[in-house]
């Protein structure tokens, strides 16, 4: 899958995630165990297999998929023959679940595999569908993180850390979260993601744009620190506020790059250059 790295780290932190998007999940959720299984004989890869804990339960394959594909299902019901062929002692049935970012990019045509879904073998999840982000499970939550761009990913990210801050995997979904969003702002590196997201003020001074701004004793290389930060922030910032930002001197430069990480709007900003 285009993004198996994210939806990787997301199901094997927890496996159980996967029920969470189905209306009659097993009973022994907790007992499963994630996996990712190529076989080599026929060259398929499977996304994802989540095992039961033991042989009479069913074995989940997941399948993200983030572009059009004609012949998904087709492609499911193959890699499903040759695991079960191989492995049909582990357990009683089987079941897949194809991941969407929304019902537009699934599979048109159903005539062939049409029985997987009238048995209820193959069922479709729209990402956009869930509902919104702050509304669900943290998993669900990043699954749909991956699905947004621009200011709307930057928003509900930040949120994200936010509500992260009392779990006890704290530290593992804000590095989930990052990695989302590194794929996403490609001309960033990681630590100006952390710092764009603001939660990491230590990581802001070894950023390249920082470092540069130091390095090479640029006034406007400061300047452009605190107004790179703030675009992601709140987006476009009026003529007034960059008209007060331009003429601060270095010192207050500093002082602002520092607190903006902890402005929440704009108000904020307006009230420290007042």
């Amino acid at each position: 899958m285009k993004r198996d790295t994210i939806f990787y780290q997301i199901f094997q932190q927890s496996p159980q995630l996967l029920f969470d998007l189905l209306p009659q999940p097993p009973a022994n959720t907790q007992g499963y165990n994630f996996e990712s299984i190529e076989i080599k004989e026929a060259s398929f890869r499977i996304d994802g297999v989540l095992t039961p804990p033991d042989p009479s339960g069913d074995v989940f394959f997941v399948e993200v998929q983030m572009q059009k594909d004609p012949k998904l299902y087709e492609r499911i019901f193959n890699e499903a023959s040759n695991y079960t062929y191989r492995r049909t002692e582990m357990f009683s049935g089987w079941q897949c679940v194809a991941i969407y970012p929304s019902r537009s990019v699934e599979q048109t045509s159903t005539k062939v595999p049409y029985e997987l879904f009238d048995s209820g073998r193959i069922r479709a999840i729209y990402l956009d569908a869930l509902g919104q982000i702050d509304q669900l499970p943290t998993g669900l939550g990043l699954m749909v993180l991956t699905t947004l761009e621009g200011d709307e990913a930057v928003g509900e990210a930040r949120g994200m850390i936010s509500r992260s801050r009392q779990a006890l995997d704290e530290n593992v979904i804000i590095n989930v979260i990052s990695t989302i969003m590194l794929s996403k702002f490609t001309m960033l590196s990681r630590d100006e993601v952390d710092a764009m997201l603001g939660y990491k003020i230590d990581e802001l001074k070894q950023t390249r744009v920082y470092q540069d701004a130091l390095q090479e004793g640029r006034e406007e290389g400061r300047e452009e620190i605190v107004l790179i930060l703030l675009g992601h922030k709140f987006g476009l910032l009026s003529l007034t506020n960059s008209s007060k930002i331009k003429p601060l001197d270095f010192d207050r430069l500093q002082a602002l790059t520092t607190a903006l990480l902890d402005f929440t709007t704009v108000a904020d900003l307006e009230d420290w250059l007042h």
